[in-house]
């Protein structure tokens, strides 16, 4: 029953990724992936939030299930290679400092925002 939800999640969440991507690439082209960069930093307060309010199952579907699917350490990886290949060395490394430092921000703000709960 417990991959059930992680299944449900992700359902979700993998159509999320999709969407927001193409409307960061149609709203801001193809320089810079700032789809992958949103998602990873709203799935990471999204954990960070569950970690302290969701229960077992919820955490299952919303934070293995919908987090799993909608962040993206692969395509983060790949488009950052893809960037220094490209001649973009400088927006590679912007990417990954960015993402870092975004990521790791908003799970704590999420972990601090649940524990206001």
């Amino acid at each position: 029953m417990n991959w059930l939800l992680v299944v449900a999640g992700a359902a979700v969440g993998a159509p999320l990724r999709y969407l927001t991507d193409r409307a960061a690439r149609a709203r801001f082209g193809p320089g810079f992936p700032w789809g992958t960069f949103t998602v990873n930093v709203v799935g990471s307060f999204l954990l960070g939030l569950l970690t302290g309010v969701a229960s077992a199952r919820l955490s299952l579907l919303l934070g293995t299930g919908l987090c799993g699917a909608l962040t993206t350490y692969s395509t983060f990886s790949y488009e950052t290679l893809k960037l220094s290949e490209d001649g973009a060395k400088g927006h590679a490394v912007l990417n990954v400092a960015v993402s870092l430092a975004a990521g790791l921000g908003a799970v704590w703000l999420g972990v601090e925002t649940a524990r206001l709960w």
